[in-house]
């Protein structure tokens, strides 16, 4: 039997909190998983998305869902917390796919007394809460040029991690900038003496 997309997201417009509980303890089971979701994240922190309102308040809830040449992922936000839709504009500046959706979170009820509870069970009862769902598809080239930890000067890869290793060693004083260029010019050019 086929069902439209769009049928079907019509029909599953609600969705259980346990699912995406599920959703978060497979990612972290996952180590792929999660460096795709890191990446995908840093390229939202990199596009400065979290500077528009409500963006950083959002929950994962499905996803990343990795393909060929795109990694999507659906975020959730309580209903009276939509993201600002400038964000979403900024995504649309870097080829992202960006699609907001009204929907319904099934979440289990505070329990303060035995009414609480689901008939003859020890579960508690059920509300749906409002949610806006915000699925963003991103291209993987965009995620491969935000990649941790290295930029690349006149063509070479040089890894940020080193940089800041070195100013954590005080590399930066003047004495320990010189020793350096000089033990490195001499190693390259076999020197035992420069004149600088």
């Amino acid at each position: 039997m086929f069902i439209r997309k769009n049928l079907w997201n019509k029909i599953n417009t609600y969705m259980e909190l346990k699912n995406v509980i599920d959703n978060t303890k497979d990612i972290y089971m996952t180590d792929s998983m999660l460096s795709v979701l890191l990446d995908f994240e840093r390229v939202l922190d990199e596009v400065d998305l979290y500077a528009f309102k409500n963006w950083i308040k959002g929950e994962l809830a499905k996803g990343p869902d990795d393909e060929k040449y795109w990694v999507t992922c659906q975020f959730m936000y309580p209903y009276n917390l939509m993201p600002d839709p400038q964000g979403g504009r900024r995504l649309l500046d870097y080829n992202c796919k960006i699609h907001y959706q009204e929907s319904e979170v099934t979440v289990p009820v505070k329990v303060e007394s035995p009414e609480d509870f689901q008939a003859g069970t020890k579960l508690p009862k059920k509300k749906k809460n409002k949610v806006w769902l915000v699925t963003i598809r991103m291209p993987k080239d965009l995620i491969s040029d935000y990649r941790q930890g290295f930029v690349e000067i006149e063509g070479q890869n040089i890894n940020l991690e080193d940089v800041d290793e070195a100013w954590d060693d005080d590399l930066d004083e003047e004495g320990a900038v010189e020793g350096s260029v000089m033990d490195a010019a001499e190693e390259d050019l076999g020197l035992d003496e420069l004149e600088i």
